[in-house]
Formats: C-alpha cells, structure tokens, sequence
C-alpha cells in the first residue's frame, strides 16, 4: 500500500454550529437535513418531499445543502448567515411525504394464543 491510499480521508468542516442547528429549528422552524454537500447529496430521492436546495458561496467554494421549512423561512435563516453569499432556493429532489419523513412503526407484541 501507499502513502496515499493510507491517508485519513478529510473530515469536512461544519459550517454550522451544533448550536446554530439547534436554533435554527426553535427560531426559524427549519431543519438542516444534508450540510455542505455535494450536488449529488443533495439531489437524494430518500428525502421529504418538501425539502429545498439551498446553494451558498463560502470560502469562495460553492456549497449546497439540503433543509426542511418553507421557503420564506429558509431565505431568512441563511440570509441572516451568509448575507449576499446566498445564491438561490430550488425545489428538492425527494419523494418521501413530509408527514412519513422520520417514521418508525411500533413493533406489535404477538398475543399468546390460548388452546
């Protein structure tokens, strides 16, 4: 093996705050679902339905993410972060409904059958 092939890959460096993500959702009423990803990431079908891609300039490298709320809400979210580095909202690619987007059945406990 090389040199190369034993590096660590790069750990990408949050351009959120575990704290900003956190209030995002109390403040804004959106929800950060993919940070700083590709545009393949972000053009996931297993995705809700009412998600939207957000693209941004940080760093002079363009960067994409893929977050839940309504468009009005997200403009003002990443406007307040990244002011005229904000580029444009567009629809997502998901097609998971919003209402099923986390779901976990409840596992059902088998009856004992009598007899």
């Amino acid at each position: 093996m090389t040199a190369a092939e034993l590096k660590k890959p790069e750990k990408k460096q949050s351009i959120w705050s575990q704290k900003e993500r956190d209030s995002s959702r109390e403040k804004y009423g959106c929800e950060i679902l993919i940070e700083s990803g590709s545009i393949q990431d972000v053009s996931t079908k297993q995705a809700p339905s009412d998600a939207y891609v957000i693209k941004y300039v940080r760093d002079d490298q363009i960067h994409y993410d893929l977050s839940r709320g309504s468009k009005i809400t997200l403009f003002d979210m990443y406007w307040d972060k990244f002011k005229g580095d904000l580029k444009s909202i567009g629809y997502g690619h998901g097609t998971i409904k919003p209402n099923l987007w986390g779901y976990q059945s409840t596992t059902t406990k088998k009856k004992k059958r009598k007899g």
